[in-house]
């Protein structure tokens, strides 16, 4: 690298850590199809993972064995094939979760597939677990693992052909693939873009999933253990949440992951892409995500880690997340629509 490169990769790195260049670029990528824009931003982050150094921090907190630099992370369904880590750790994140990932490579759902409603600041996606398989981001975490310096989650689920009552099989080789190099696992029963994925969150169906998913996890163990979190819906009845998670505590899930999109539609909704099929996110998911996290703290009780994601936006509705029970926070289509200023706000 010459010397006039290595001060433009330095400028660009500054440009990027002060959170500038986003307020530029956001009118560009917003004027792209929302997937081609995910697509553009995936690569700058990428570009922004080779820059030498990055943002430390001598604060954070220790949950479940992990350290974590501090509490909000990146939401599984950004980096869905862990391209772009290193670059979201120089964004700030305290943790990154990947995925979902399937065992064998899919494309997901014919295009278009995502949407913007930018006057809801939320977007409605029905990508269906595109995926690269398990050994592609297996690998790709493989030459992460001394490099990410946060912990780096990864999010599972089947594949669409699969049929519900062989699902388990899917869970299990994910699992096998990417025990070696994921600091934790999500179990994501509850994407509403797969074809039978939410049947598993019924009490019976997601007790005996995730028990044989602790028996696998507990024979694959070496010099550590992987914690399992199982990944939930907005869309459960009360009774039936309190009635799945308690199940899975008890099966031996360490933790839980509130919430997933939802299929609902608020009546607020002005945006003319309201009406697309898929699971909804951004700022008409709060409300439910808030509920939805405090109805599973009191159904698991204050041990199991709690990990709320949904319409966070901005440092109020971090605290409110916190506040009504999780330990820990996740972003998404708020970066979207914020940018890094974000993450800057909520670890400051």
């Amino acid at each position: 690298m010459t010397h006039s490169d290595a001060v433009f990769w330095r400028r660009l790195s500054a440009c990027c850590e002060g959170f500038r260049l986003y307020d530029l670029i956001r009118p560009l990528l917003f004027a792209l199809p929302p997937e081609a824009a995910h697509a553009v931003a995936l690569a700058a982050l990428r570009c922004l993972g080779a820059i030498p150094g990055g943002r430390g921090s001598s604060n954070g907190i220790e949950l479940h064995g992990l350290w974590f630099p501090n509490r909000v992370g990146v939401a599984a369904g950004l980096d869905k094939n862990a391209v772009a880590v290193a670059g979201l750790v120089r964004l700030g994140f305290g943790f990154i979760e990947v995925g979902t990932v399937t065992p064998q490579p899919q494309p997901g759902n014919p295009k278009p597939r995502l949407f913007r409603l930018t006057k809801d600041r939320a977007l409605i996606n029905r990508l269906g677990f595109n995926s690269l398989g398990a050994d592609a981001v297996a690998s790709n975490l493989s030459r992460l693992r001394h490099h990410a310096r946060v912990p780096v989650g990864v999010n599972i689920g089947k594949n669409r052909d699969t049929p519900v009552e062989e699902a388990t099989r899917d869970f299990l080789d994910c699992l096998a693939a990417v025990h070696e190099w994921a600091d934790y696992v999500t179990v994501n029963l509850s994407s509403p873009n797969t074809p039978g994925l939410r049947d598993l969150q019924a009490p019976e169906a997601a007790g005996t999933l995730v028990s044989e998913l602790v028996a696998a996890r507990d024979r694959l163990v070496q010099e550590r253990s992987v914690p399992l979190f199982v990944k939930v819906a907005p869309d459960l009845a009360p009774k039936d949440l309190e009635a799945t998670v308690g199940v899975a505590r008890d099966a031996g899930a360490d933790g839980f992951v509130a919430v997933n999109t939802t299929l609902s539609r608020p009546p607020s909704l002005r945006s003319r892409h309201y009406g697309q099929a898929g699971g909804l996110s951004g700022h008409p998911l709060s409300t439910l995500a808030l509920e939805t996290v405090r109805l599973v703290r009191a159904a698991v009780g204050p041990k199991p880690l709690l990990i709320g994601v949904g319409g966070i936006a901005d440092v109020s509705g971090a605290e409110a997340m916190r506040a009504a029970g999780a330990d820990l926070i996740q972003l998404y289509t708020g970066l979207v629509y914020r940018g890094p200023r974000l993450v800057r706000e909520l670890t400051s």
